[in-house]
């Protein structure tokens, strides 16, 4: 099964591309990696999912706000290859920021929500090394962030 058929049976639908909202691109090939610049946790309807886990969302809430993140992370890389996911050969790390209060520590079961979405849609080829790190504040307050790296074929 390729890629964009794995989407389509879990019945996922990818949000647009969303355009960087700085003085960077959203990706940038060098050889045969691509790196996707954050990807801000964005619900399905185009709003912000802004706040801090441990103060105004429960783990669950930052797992689903990650899980947006990833999805963000697949439009942007089926963008760059011109809608071909098969160009994609593994996912080779994820970087993820949570918005957190001080005495917030479960930032890797957040940043799963990323991770499992990666792992469900692209398999073995998702597996990843990946960081999850501690922010007090995030861009536009959004409650996470995840960046990317992949290899293409």
């Amino acid at each position: 099964m390729n890629f964009d058929e794995k989407i389509k049976e879990l019945n996922i639908d990818l949000p647009k591309a969303a355009a960087p909202v700085g003085s960077y691109v959203a990706t940038k090939e060098v050889g045969k990696f691509l790196f996707i610049s954050g990807q801000i946790s964005i619900d399905k309807d185009g709003n912000l999912i802004k706040g801090k886990l441990g103060k105004d969302f429960s783990v669950e809430e930052g797992y689903e706000a990650a899980k947006r993140c990833a999805l963000n992370i697949i439009t942007q890389t089926k963008k760059h290859l011109n809608g071909d996911l098969s160009k994609v050969k593994s996912c080779i790390k994820l970087t993820g920021f949570v918005n957190s209060t001080d005495d917030f520590t479960d930032q890797p079961k957040v940043i799963n929500g990323a991770s499992d979405t990666i792992v469900k849609i692209f398999g073995d080829a998702g597996m990843h090394t990946r960081a999850a790190v501690s922010t007090n504040s995030l861009p536009l307050g959004v409650a996470v962030e995840v960046d990317a790296i992949f290899e293409l074929k």
